[in-house]
């Protein structure tokens, strides 16, 4: 079959590679219509995530058709039409039992990585290093879903995919950042970046009833379509932020924040100079500049959200903000599995289209095409959906 490899640094290729079978009876096959680019994908791309080998198969968003299950699989059948969450859960562990599907203590087998770096094993993930356990991912003709009683998830055939696709990751990513910011009537949210999944926490900020959301970016196509989305932006190469935020307010910064970006920030900033010097030199592993912003941009007493993906370690974190302001923070991989059902109602009700955001539909043929139009923000591209 076809599929998107790692081929090194800043090198992604399609090439054919064996087709995937079943190895546990617990296993499923599908045959994928859709996958998508995310955002932390480009972190492999870059080179920032460690325990990448060439020929890995990269994409943990995808959806598709059941084409074979295991003896032991009971829920699925072939023929079904699924949306694959990109965290795999067990669905048995102490972690799977309280709906933290993305800290599984199962279904990473390299878990003792995982383990040395963060303290506790995580879970296994589609497409994204051998540190979240190698899994080959889902930017392919065909993929296999281990624990297939768990982790597929049964959609309608009257949808069509670019409204279900995201449902396994981005759209449930978003919603949980807006979600952990405890949102009250009146609230002012602040979002830092304006790709996919920031768009969604934007659209989510304003369905759980934010009184204003303000979007920051600094690329003309995002923020137009925050605007469309329901936001005022904010334009960080050409305003100041925590200064914009403050005249927004009136002197106060926002209730809640949101951190959308993550480990590979950018900014006007002298620290933005230091943050890439250090990570390049390897003496950190994330740019955490909006993680900083954020926490000295909301009010005493809010809430700072991080959905946007950290790898492990930091410098100069304002750790005397948080506590003499009394701030909390809430993070997280997104613990998919629960929201899935609740979003799609939301999506059969006209609540919410996640479709807004694709901007780009290739074969994939073309995936490293896509890559690069994503990469380098080219073309307006804000989300690239790959069709077999």
């Amino acid at each position: 079959m076809k599929a998107t490899v790692w081929t090194g640094k800043n090198s992604v290729e399609v090439q054919d590679v064996p087709d995937p079978r079943i190895l546990d009876p617990k296993d499923a096959i599908i045959d994928v219509t859709s996958a998508a680019i995310c955002g932390s994908d480009l972190h492999l791309l870059h080179g920032f995530v460690p325990t990448m080998q060439k020929g890995d198969i990269l994409g943990h968003e995808m959806m598709g058709r059941v084409v074979e299950v295991g003896p032991e699989v009971k829920n699925l059948k072939v023929g079904d039409r699924v949306v694959v969450p990109f965290p795999i859960a067990c669905g048995s562990c102490w972690s799977c039992t309280h709906g933290l599907t993305a800290a599984c203590e199962n279904t990473n087998p390299n878990g003792w990585m995982a383990e040395k770096v963060y303290g506790h094993p995580t879970a296994g993930i589609y497409g994204y290093s051998h540190l979240t356990g190698g899994y080959p991912g889902g930017q392919a003709e065909y993929a296999r879903v281990p624990f297939a009683d768990v982790n597929p998830f049964k959609v309608p055939d009257e949808l069509p995919d670019e409204k279900l696709l995201f449902l396994g990751d981005i759209l449930p990513t978003g919603y949980m950042g807006a979600e952990m910011c405890d949102i009250q009537p009146g609230d002012v949210v602040a979002v830092w970046g304006a790709g996919p999944v920031g768009q969604f926490a934007i659209m989510s900020a304003r369905l759980l009833g934010a009184e204003r959301v303000i979007a920051i970016d600094r690329y003309d196509y995002r923020l137009t379509m925050a605007r469309q989305n329901g936001a005022e932006t904010i334009d960080y190469e050409q305003q100041d932020v925590l200064e914009t935020l403050r005249e927004m307010t009136g002197g106060r910064g926002p209730d809640k924040a949101i951190d959308a970006v993550g480990m590979e920030a950018h900014s006007p900033h002298p620290d933005y100079a230091y943050d890439r010097a250090k990570q390049m030199l390897k003496l950190e592993t994330d740019r955490p500049f909006v993680l900083r912003e954020a926490i000295m941009a909301v009010r005493s007493g809010g809430i700072v959200s991080v959905i946007g993906v950290y790898g492990g370690f930091v410098d100069k974190f304002p750790m005397g903000a948080v506590m003499n302001r009394g701030l909390t923070i809430r993070s997280g991989q997104c613990h998919v599995h629960r929201y899935m059902q609740p979003l799609l109602e939301r999506i059969q009700s006209g609540q919410i289209d996640p479709s807004v955001v694709i901007t780009h539909r290739l074969p994939l043929a073309e995936a490293a095409r896509g890559y690069d139009l994503f990469r380098n923000k080219a073309d307006g591209c804000e989300k690239v959906v790959l069709q077999a």
